[in-house]
């Protein structure tokens, strides 16, 4: 996403009448919005679920209680599927009514950019995954569950997060406040944290620590709240093209589904097993309503997502590896998230000159690309390949997603009885 935003006029300055009028007109002339691009989003998906479900239901011993909780979750999740594509086109007609629109900065100086481009759909998708994960709650959990508290915790600061996200896109809040905002919305999830506070220390450092298992009572809450807010501004800090808040986020969500699901079946430990099927359940509608928004926000983007669907995405990604229990092995799939924020240090921080836009340059004549010397991940490789699309560009961000995610798999199989 590359927008540049349109303030709304204020009410005050506009006659009741005007403002019907408006309305009218806005129905009338607003252009269609373009179909979404299920031919592209659809085989994509099923290359993933294809080889999950052949898991799930037949390569892997999963008590059968177990593997019918993950079947309602995955069709109540593949309905969210269908209620996002059908909403979307709606809420953009609305948005575009309130002048919640952006222009794209990678098309200027083509027809496409002069296009007003939806803004802030992401609140959309954390509607739909709110309503679907509350629904799943009556099919899975009884009134008297250890595990209904914490999950009612972190829906409630998933919803914060949305809210601030919101928030952020209409009033446009500055970086430093940003910074700040998970650390409100993951007051819920701390405040009604109940798990344990224990590390396990690597083993080639017991001797060194004297302790197999260390203890770090309210250090451990501090930080899985420095967590929360690496993952919601690191997914808002890489972007910048059509498809790639959203493409990061659908592939580290599968990576998580795949690993919980290993882990189930790794495990006989009942409690182990139910915290990794709590992540489970908490990503496979974040993936599934990601990939309706993916549709209508690929390049050509129709829609753009808005700091609404990074915040929510990153707080989701952070709530599933807390409880979860296996932040580590979610910071691995952020590899390229983390190079991207130390990468982007020096700006952040002020250290040098931060522009609002750390966007590369576009040459509507070609269409192509050009790195510039702002710090983030996008520039670099244009810098270390060449200058290329915006497609292009995505796609070989998205495959360097994915190889981080597979190098964590081999990564833990490799270190596996030598590390913990």
């Amino acid at each position: 996403m590359a927008t540049l935003r349109k303030p709304s006029s204020k009410p005050s300055e506009i006659p009741q009448e005007a403002k019907s009028e408006d309305r009218k007109s806005s129905t009338v002339e607003d252009p269609p919005l373009a179909p979404p691009k299920l031919g592209i989003i659809l085989p994509a998906a099923a290359a993933f679920f294809l080889p999950f479900f052949y898991l799930v239901f037949f390569h892997y011993q999963i008590d059968p209680d177990l593997r019918r909780s993950i079947a309602i979750n995955a069709a109540m999740s593949f309905a969210a599927f269908i209620v996002a594509v059908r909403m979307i086109p709606v809420a953009a007609r609305y948005v575009l009514r309130r002048n919640l629109f952006g222009y794209d900065i990678n098309k200027k100086g083509t027809p496409q950019g002069a296009i007003k481009v939806p803004e802030s759909l992401g609140i959309v998708i954390g509607f739909v995954y709110l309503v679907i994960a509350i629904l799943f709650q009556h099919f899975n959990f009884t009134s008297d569950s250890n595990w209904l508290v914490e999950y009612n915790a972190a829906l409630a600061s998933i919803c914060f997060m949305i809210l601030l996200g919101f928030v952020d896109d209409v009033l446009d809040v500055p970086w430093r406040v940003k910074l700040l905002l998970p650390s409100f919305a993951t007051l819920p999830l701390l405040m009604a944290y109940a798990g344990h506070t224990t590390i396990i220390i690597p083993k080639p450092l017991i001797q060194y620590v004297g302790a197999a298992v260390l203890d770090l009572g309210w250090i451990y809450k501090l930080y899985m709240g420095m967590l929360a807010v690496f993952c919601t501004n690191s997914i808002n800090i890489h972007a910048g093209l059509n498809g790639l808040e959203i493409g990061q986020t659908v592939v580290i969500s599968a990576a998580v589904l795949f690993h919980n699901v290993m882990q189930i079946s790794a495990s006989t430990d009942p409690e182990y097993q139910q915290a990794h099927a709590f992540s489970l359940y908490l990503v496979f509608p974040l993936l599934t309503t990601s990939l309706a928004l993916l549709s209508y926000n690929w390049y050509p983007s129709s829609v753009f997502v808005g700091d609404t669907y990074t915040y929510f995405a990153g707080m989701t990604l952070a709530v599933v590896g807390i409880l979860g229990h296996f932040s580590e092995t979610l910071l691995l799939f952020f590899l390229p998230q983390v190079l991207n924020f130390l990468y982007s240090c020096p700006q952040l921080f002020k250290i040098i000159p931060c522009p609002r836009h750390r966007l590369p340059r576009f040459d509507p004549q070609t269409g192509l690309l050009t790195g510039t010397k702002d710090g983030t991940l996008v520039n670099l490789f244009l810098r270390l390949f060449g200058r290329c699309t915006e497609k292009t560009l995505c796609i070989k961000l998205l495959i360097f997603q994915a190889l981080s995610c597979l190098l964590c798999f081999w990564l833990r199989h490799l270190l596996a009885g030598w590390y913990k």
